[in-house]
């Protein structure tokens, strides 16, 4: 089982980000670990000690939280699942939100994996997005987590944000390139509802061009699989043996479980989601030990369709059984104009279709 743990407190709310988030406000902290650790405890009770394969705290920004605070977070989580040295745990944590102290933590903690939120190294991007770090805190912040001995390191990147070139995407890739990283993520900057960057969008203020996309994709692609990373899903490099489990096991459909406000979880086929309200899922919690609102059986025919839209999304590709209502002219016209192959039993994008996944998704279900 995979299990997910949503922190959704920042300092400071970016304006592209459509995650459910917030300041910490009179939010009492300690208070929402322990609710954290009440939900995973009657999580728990109906799993019949089902290890976990792997643990990610998300946010948010899980990095807000204090040693104090992620002290007693592990130790209930611990208490109530089965996680060991072989799990897989990664944190999410943005730069100049911890100091030296705080990464040996991470560490003694037995966090594997830190998915750090650089999203660019160029300071008028960094300014647009409203983060309010500078290159030189990336940089340190690598540090102090190679310091402290943690054996993995994401940096997430975004490109086609307002004002960035192609010369500041190319000089983001390489800073980062520069510091190592076992794991890029290159995610193309989407206007998602609910949020301020989405309001200028529609003002015409902020504009999606879709060339430029397709060449800034085209160049990070290019540049990292050349210096050996794998790109085993549309906005994910690796180096060999690096990838995230924690995310190949949502793209293949394996059970995982979601703490905290706002989060999803899918379990023998059946798919809830919490409460997108701190207080509401301090108050749930505390009235009747979780804060279910919204749930749904995946059937068999909604469990394939969605296979196929992640898998595709992989260098895996997707299992031709999961393709078997689609009309072979289909994949075979995909085949042909070299967007994708058939391998191993597999349908896997190549060429210039892993840039048209979303498309290519929808002319194979629809």
């Amino acid at each position: 089982m995979h299990l997910y743990v949503h922190i959704p407190f920042c300092h400071r709310v970016c304006p592209y980000c459509s995650f459910y988030k917030h300041t910490p406000g009179e939010t009492p902290i300690g208070g929402f670990i322990e609710a954290l650790g009440v939900e995973a405890a009657k999580r728990a009770n109906s799993l019949e000690d089902r290890p976990v394969t792997t643990l990610y705290l998300g946010g948010g920004t899980p990095s807000m939280l204090s040693p104090t605070h992620l002290i007693r977070l592990f130790s209930l989580l611990r208490e109530a699942f089965l996680i060991d040295d072989s799990t897989e745990i990664t944190m999410e944590a943005n730069p100049a939100t911890f100091g030296k102290r705080t990464a040996s933590i991470y560490q003694k903690l037995g966090v594997t994996r830190v998915s750090l939120g650089a999203q660019s190294f160029h300071p008028e991007v960094l300014k647009t997005l409203g983060r309010q770090h500078n290159a030189e805190d990336i940089q340190e912040s690598v540090s102090l987590l190679r310091q402290a001995g943690i054996p993995r390191l994401n940096i997430d990147l975004m490109f086609s944000i307002p004002g960035q070139t192609a010369e500041m995407w190319d000089d983001t890739l390489n800073a980062a390139l520069a510091l190592k990283p076992d794991h890029i993520s290159a995610y193309n900057l989407t206007y998602e509802e609910d949020t301020a960057f989405f309001d200028r969008f529609k003002k015409g203020e902020f504009i999606d061009d879709s060339t430029l996309n397709a060449r800034l994709f085209d160049h990070a692609r290019t540049k990292l699989t050349k210096l050996g990373y794998r790109h085993y899903e549309t906005s994910n490099y690796a180096r060999p043996g690096c990838q995230s489990a924690h995310n190949r096991g949502y793209w293949s459909g394996a059970d995982y479980l979601g703490l905290g406000p706002s989060a999803v979880s899918t379990l023998g086929g059946r798919r809830w989601k919490n409460i997108p309200d701190t207080v509401g899922y301090l108050a749930m919690i505390n009235r009747v030990g979780h804060a279910e609102t919204e749930t749904e059986i995946i059937g068999d025919e909604e469990f394939r369709l969605e296979r196929i839209a992640l898998l595709l999304r992989t260098d895996f590709g997707v299992p031709m059984k999961h393709l078997s209502s689609v009309p072979l002219e289909n994949i075979t016209r995909l085949v042909d104009e070299g967007l994708a192959e058939r391998a191993e039993g597999n349908l896997r994008l190549v060429g210039k279709g892993p840039l048209l996944v979303d498309s290519i998704t929808e002319y194979l279900v629809c």
